[in-house]
């Protein structure tokens, strides 16, 4: 038979009120600690997740919602973020929502229903109507990557618009003026202001923006390759292209390949993210670099203030992070 908490009580000589309270992460003497984890592994004493999280309140479980699992931006996020969360205690329950909305609410409802303790969302749906149900149980939520207008909630994004910026400067640095655009699609925050940054340097330097030179892909590496050889066909002039995620830039760089346009020699490029990527390709590639890691540090501790009460957090939080720039040698000056 089991070993109950009771046997622990006769075994230490210990209440079953400070049992109870070491179990649930009250505090207890230090000498009654010893006590009890010493009975713990003599019976053998294994707690029932299930009883007690129906007596508390808390699953010590944190669900994660995010668009693309085989995403690398978000693998690495993911990874970070257990590493934390398993070291408080907690376990993560991760949902892929293949970038479907409908997949992303049944998702929130399946975690919902197990009753997490707090929802981590890269989200699809704008307009934040999958989380309005979880969010009335007062549980936290964090977004990555995406703010939702109207939904109050914590946040940790990087400065997509400052990031979009420096890459497009760079290239006018070397003299590029006719410089595409493969962005995201329209209706996410993060690719509305990786354009924003895009428009702020061209206007900045004087150069008008064209529309033919923008082209909104998808995130995914087909729609990588077929966004540069739309531009390319399309915009004879073209000297150069700046790509706003991962799976698109691989993508550009297929297409390049595969139309047999070389780089930096016809067609200058600035990708996003995947460091090892960008240092494989030959030539190796400049790329934006976002700080995966921080991201993820900065999520798990937002979610793990909101879950144990350490920090005195009243309004949402907003943690907006820098990006970097790896300079591979995709880049030629024009003239």
């Amino acid at each position: 038979m089991a070993a109950t908490m009771k046997d622990i009580a006769r075994r230490t000589g210990l209440g079953l009120a400070t049992i109870s309270s070491y179990f649930n992460g009250g505090n207890v003497r230090e000498k009654n600690r010893i006590k009890i984890e010493e009975a713990i592994e003599e019976l053998h004493y294994e707690v029932n997740e299930v009883a007690r999280g129906l007596k508390t309140n808390a699953t010590k479980t944190v669900g994660v919602v995010i668009p693309e699992l085989n995403n690398v931006f978000c693998a690495e996020i993911i990874s970070g973020m257990e590493d934390i969360l398993r070291s408080h205690g907690y376990a993560a329950i991760v949902c892929d929502c293949r970038t479907d909305k409908n997949l992303e609410r049944e998702a929130v409802d399946f975690l919902t229903r197990k009753r997490v303790d707090g929802i981590i969302n890269m989200p699809v749906d704008m307009t934040g109507s999958h989380l309005k149900e979880f969010q009335r149980t007062g549980k936290p939520i964090v977004l990555i990557d995406r703010m939702i207008q109207g939904l109050s909630c914590d946040c940790v994004l990087v400065d997509n618009e400052m990031a979009a910026e420096k890459a497009v400067t760079m290239l006018v640095e070397q003299e590029h003026h006719k410089i595409g655009l493969i962005g995201g699609p329209d209706e996410i925050y993060t690719a509305r202001q990786r354009m924003l940054g895009y428009i702020k340097a061209l206007k900045k330097h004087g150069i008008p923006v064209d529309e033919k030179l923008i082209c909104h892909g998808d995130y995914t590496i087909q729609g990588g390759v077929q966004a540069v050889e739309a531009l390319v066909k399309e915009n004879p002039d073209m000297t150069a292209v700046f790509v706003t995620n991962y799976e698109m830039t691989m993508g550009a760089v297929i297409g390049l390949n595969e139309m047999g346009v070389s780089l930096p020699e016809e067609i200058s490029m600035v990708g996003f993210d995947n460091l090892p990527f960008a240092r494989a390709c030959r030539p190796a590639l400049t790329i934006v670099s976002q700080p995966t890691e921080k991201i993820a540090r900065e999520t798990a501790q937002l979610m793990l203030a909101r879950l144990e009460g350490k920090e005195d957090l009243q309004e949402p939080v907003v943690r907006k992070l820098q990006t970097d720039i790896f300079m591979g040698k995709s880049i030629r000056r024009q003239g």
